[in-house]
Formats: structure tokens, sequence, C-alpha cells
């Protein structure tokens, strides 16, 4: 994406920090982008990256901005991360501030029956994994305000930018690439990381997008798209426990299509280094066709 098509918006957009969830006396924030109009507009519940345990609201603004700036209300949220021993606490999270959005769908110039999901790295992994599960008592332990219409975590689409879809599969990855020598420098960070997040190996194969598919399980199949960078080995390597040649992006796109799923699988160059974060500007037209999947889609 170059300057010139950032600045080229549609739309002027409206943002702020709304609390749309508190723990105790911690409050979860949401940064909303509403762009100016009457709407409807397609909206979007964004989940950042940052290996389960870092980042914010605020990480992918550029993302943010772009779609609000071409009609598209987004709600980046703050979720339980993984210095709080998230899973599944970050997706009864997730779960509620998908309703609430559907709830506050007036306000945010949208509709219920528009509201999308979308995310980034494990954000794209947590993304996915909500729309999958939009029913699971884990994810829908928390209820709406008394008196709430009765509303549930479905979602209408799914966008993924380079996701990590099978913790597992990343995370003895990370292993094996840990006992080389000398071994990459990401490795570290992110075996901690996984832990931290996940406590234990089974709760990342149970959490597990790839492997719901695999295992047969009954889930939910919103059309989805996968964006993903040519040679991006944190996220797109090749698992060493699946038997198949292909790596991570085609593996899943093909077993949610087996599943009766419609996902699009997005390639881009990039000379992004493991461990380092993207430079969103610098993702080819990821931007353009996460736009006209949302144009397609969330109508």
């Amino acid at each position: 994406m170059d300057a010139k098509t950032a600045d080229a918006r549609t739309h002027e957009f409206d943002v702020q920090d709304v609390e749309y969830l508190r723990h105790g006396d911690r409050p979860l924030l949401a940064k909303v982008c509403i762009p100016r109009g009457e709407g409807p507009f397609p909206a979007v519940v964004d989940l950042h990256g940052g290996a389960w345990c870092l980042a914010d609201r605020n990480t992918d603004r550029v993302r943010h901005e772009f779609l609000a700036g071409h009609g598209v209300t987004v709600v980046s949220i703050d979720w339980r991360c993984g210095r709080e021993g998230a899973y599944p606490l970050a997706l009864t999270d997730i779960n509620y501030a998908i309703r609430w959005t559907k709830l506050h769908a007036k306000d945010l110039k949208t509709r219920p029956d528009l509201v999308g999901i979308s995310g980034q790295s494990s954000g794209g992994h947590l993304a996915m994994l909500a729309a999958m599960r939009p029913r699971d008592p884990r994810y829908t332990a928390i209820p709406l305000p008394a008196g709430s219409p009765s509303l549930d975590a479905a979602v209408k689409f799914a966008v993924l930018s380079w996701p990590v879809i099978n913790p597992i599969g990343r995370y003895r990855y990370a292993q094996r690439q840990a006992a080389l020598d000398p071994p990459p420098d990401w490795t570290k960070g992110i075996i901690d990381r996984h832990n931290q997040f996940w406590g234990s190996e089974a709760n990342m194969i149970e959490g597990n997008p790839m492997l719901i598919l695999e295992r047969g399980e009954k889930a939910e199949l919103p059309p989805a798209i996968w964006h993903q960078g040519r040679g991006d080995l944190m996220h797109d390597y090749k698992d060493d426990d699946f038997k198949g040649s292909d790596t991570e992006a085609p593996r899943f796109a093909a077993s949610y299509r087996k599943a009766g799923g419609d996902i699009e699988l997005c390639y881009f160059d990039t000379d992004r280094k493991p461990g380092h974060s993207p430079d969103l500007t610098r993702i080819g037209d990821t931007f353009e066709r996460m736009l006209a999947f949302i144009g397609r889609h969330g109508r």
C-alpha cells in the first residue's frame, strides 16, 4: 500500500476509546473508529497480534484507519492476554465484544448482521477460533447486561492476517528451531509466550483451528480470507507433524474448504524478518483485497 492509496479516503471517521467490559477494577477498552455518514456500515471486531502476550488495541492503527476511511466500522479491543494465563479467558472477552458490538450496532452505525471479525498473527488465530466456536459455553460465560436482547457471537466473515492458526505446530516448530546451533533469535520469546498464554500443550491442541478441522469437529465456517507474506517462516512454515507437503496457509485453506467453508488465500511479497513486527504500509495490496472481501461479504 502506497501513501496515495492510504490517503484516498472515501469517508472521514471519528475515533474514541470506550469501555466495553470490566473485570473487577480493570476496564477493557475498545478503540472504536466510526465512518461519518448514514451507514449502516459493515463492522469488524479487530484483535491485535503480539504472540498472545504483547501489544494492545492501538497497535494496528494503520489498518484500522484504512478500513474506517473506506466505510468500515472498526472495534479494536483489548482482551486478557498471556501474562494473565489467558486461555480460555481471552475468548470470553472476545465473544462478549462481538455481542457488545451487536448490542450497540446502531450507535456504531452498523447492524448486528453486518459484524465480522479480523485479527493479525496471534490475533488472527483468536479471530478464527472465536468465529468457529461462537456458542462454546466456555466462551459465552459473560452475559450481556440484564434486559439486553438475545444476541450470539456468530460473525458474518473473518479476515485473517498471517494467523498463528496452529498453536501447537508453531510451538513445536519454534522448539526445533531453538535446538539449532546457533538458534534463531526469535525462538525463546515465542516459546515463552506460548507457555504464558496456553499453560499446556493440551490447551494448544484443544484451542486450535487447524486441528479442529482435521479432527472433524463441528464448527461454524463463515467466509474467510487469509493474507500471508511469502517466506514468512513464523506463520507459514512446514509442520513436521503434518504428513502432507503443504505449509500452514494452504493446509488450512484446504481443510476449510473440505469442511464446507469458503476461504481466499492471498499471498504478498514481504521482506519481513522473523521476530520483527511487519510494516503495515509495505504489505502489497493486502488492505485493498481486505476491503473488497468485506464489501462482498459484509452487506
